[in-house]
């Protein structure tokens, strides 16, 4: 039987979804805020800030460490934080399989929409040997007015495929970027295997996703018919 795409395009978040790395994130950030004086612990410091783009959260962490994060202190955070993702990066689990299986129902309509700078994507898209599946359609929040959970990026992504954002598929794993992709009108699939830095389904469902799966190897049926 011949695999017929469901979608347009198939428009994908990066970290929790692609790769595995927001533990490591977040402990660079966990141990750069202890540092500044906010004892809170590794779980609190997920429960607050996997998902948000960590520079709109400048208020919460002065309020609680008495230092107004500047861009000094954040190209730090990414350098410390970089060096650990080129360390220790790995794929989530089955993902690298299932995109290329997607990629090939989907030529040339498959794009990467992250909330993060464009050289923390392209470092963990390289270390996990999916860049080429996705060159020329990387997009940065970073880079547009507005970043999850506003729509910008993937309607830009939309955009650039030349695609209605109301006939893409968006693979997310939190609530922030469900919701940005619910507002761009997209078809939100909620990626919520058991994990520690992973939202549960009531929670993704609750923000906005059309559905949830909890292993990468389910994905590719999901987008086919």
């Amino acid at each position: 039987m011949v695999a017929h795409p469901k979608f347009s395009a198939v428009l994908f978040d990066c970290d929790g979804v692609l790769v595995d790395s927001e533990s490591i994130t977040n402990g660079v950030l966990h141990g750069m805020l202890v540092e500044l004086g906010w004892q809170l612990t590794p779980e609190e410091c997920i429960a607050r800030f996997v998902g948000k783009m960590l520079r709109d959260e400048a208020d919460v962490i002065e309020e609680h460490s008495g230092y107004r994060i500047d861009d000094e202190w954040m190209n730090e955070f990414r350098r410390r934080r970089n060096a650990e993702l080129a360390a220790s990066l790995q794929a989530i689990p089955g993902v690298v399989d299932a995109v290329h299986r997607i990629a090939e129902v989907y030529p040339g309509a498959i794009a990467c929409a992250s909330s993060a700078d464009r050289p923390k994507i392209e470092l963990q898209l390289r270390k996990i040997g999916l860049f080429d599946a996705f060159d020329g359609r990387i997009f940065s929040g970073m880079e547009l007015p507005r970043s999850k959970p506003a729509p910008d990026v993937y309607l830009a992504a939309a955009d650039a495929l030349g695609i209605d954002p109301a006939e893409a598929a968006v693979i997310e794993d939190s609530p922030t970027g469900v919701i940005a992709g619910a507002a761009a009108r997209s078809h939100v699939l909620g990626f919520c295997p058991d994990s520690p830095v992973h939202q549960s389904p009531e929670t993704l469902l609750s923000a906005g996703a059309a559905e949830v799966f909890t292993s990468m190897e389910q994905l590719p049926g999901l987008l086919v018919e």
